[in-house]
């Protein structure tokens, strides 16, 4: 392929590895660089890539060729924002396009200061939400959209998560910015938002596992209850854990309309009948690199051919997400109901909401 995106990445344990195949397996990218803090895990990455290898992330941004177009380079990140924020400034005015891993920012004001910049420079700012390619969730959304299920009254979704192999920084609310809602509920909340409406208002519980209520203060949430009113006759519930020790991620989501319940996950759609009598089940066996190649794909075409290819998750509209969460993260502080819309007019509003930033 002629046309390749030259690419460096920042950011490369967890999902940063991830993300790398992904985009080499696209096809479109050429890796020129990557950087890590680990100096030994960014150095047998770029052996393995033939490319350079930096433990300084400003280092690295400020070692790109500046003379090429916006047309032709792109950074991945996978690094926390907390580690990374100002090179990611730093790179939007050096003409960057961004493939940023969710969640988009740590709070809604972070992210909209980002769109305020990649849409002054002109750069894609795109944020990976590989469950946009789920075929489960594609297919919930084209379900939705053919009206297979009617008059839906109730969102109801259960996520559980095992706190190995989480950064520790994750659970200090002053880097991470939030917890298990931020780090991952992130992308269950984007297909909520994604296939419905911004909710009227947010109201939210959280706690963590510390010990007494002074500890609670220095830890992020690793539980918590979102409800979210649509309508006077649509509301949703969402409930997420993170809990101790090694296990299965589970992610469910039910939409209960007049006559059906439409349930989903990675691997699984079912609609059923009112009394709960399976109609139709599919089964599905993504893989979260097929999903991560394909939304690789998608930011590539959108910089490469961007009169016929639109990107699918831009960080203006993911937005929408930042601002339920900001909204159940001050609902928590304050113990009242918050209004998303609220948070959506007001982009340069007082920072730190989100758990004291």
């Amino acid at each position: 392929m002629e046309d390749k995106l030259k690419t460096v990445v920042l950011g490369l344990s967890g999902f940063g590895r991830f993300l790398l195949e992904a985009a080499n397996a696209s096809g479109y990218f050429e890796i020129t660089a990557v950087a890590d803090t680990d100096t030994n895990l960014a150095g047998k990455i770029a052996e393995e890539f033939h490319c350079a290898a930096y433990d300084d992330y400003r280092q690295l941004i400020t070692a790109m060729d500046s003379s090429l177009s916006r047309e032709n380079r792109a950074l991945l990140v996978a690094a926390g924002m907390h580690s990374c924020d100002e090179h990611l400034r730093m790179a939007i005015k050096k003409n960057f396009n961004i493939l940023k891993l969710a969640p988009a920012a740590r709070n809604f004001e972070e992210a909209a200061e980002m769109v305020r910049l990649s849409e002054d420079v002109g750069v894609q700012f795109v944020v990976a939400n590989p469950a946009r390619y789920a075929q489960s969730f594609l297919d919930l959304r084209r379900f939705l959209q053919q009206g297979v299920i009617e008059q839906i009254f109730l969102l109801n979704v259960f996520c559980s998560f095992g706190d190995d192999g989480y950064p520790a920084w994750q659970n200090d609310p002053k880097l991470a910015g939030g917890g298990v809602l931020l780090y991952n509920c992130y992308r269950i909340i984007d297909q909520i938002l994604w296939n419905f409406s911004v909710p009227q208002q947010v109201y939210s519980l959280q706690t963590n596992r510390a010990q007494d209520k002074q500890q609670r203060l220095y830890l992020a949430e690793d539980t918590v209850v979102v409800t979210m009113k649509f309508t006077d006759s649509f509301i949703g519930n969402l409930v997420a854990s993170r809990r101790s020790g090694i296990g299965p991620r589970r992610e469910i989501l039910q939409i209960y309309g007049k006559d059906k319940i439409l349930t989903v996950n990675q691997s699984q759609l079912t609609i059923s009948d009112g009394l709960g009598e399976i109609c139709e089940q599919i089964e599905y066996d993504d893989d979260l690199v097929g999903c991560m190649t394909e939304l690789s794909k998608n930011f590539a075409l959108s910089i490469l051919s961007p009169d016929n290819n639109k990107p699918c998750s831009t960080t203006r509209e993911n937005l929408k997400n930042m601002a339920v969460m900001e909204s159940a993260y001050l609902s928590a502080r304050t113990g009242f109901p918050e209004e998303p819309a609220r948070i959506l007019q007001m982009p340069s509003g007082a920072s730190g909401m989100m758990t004291g930033i």
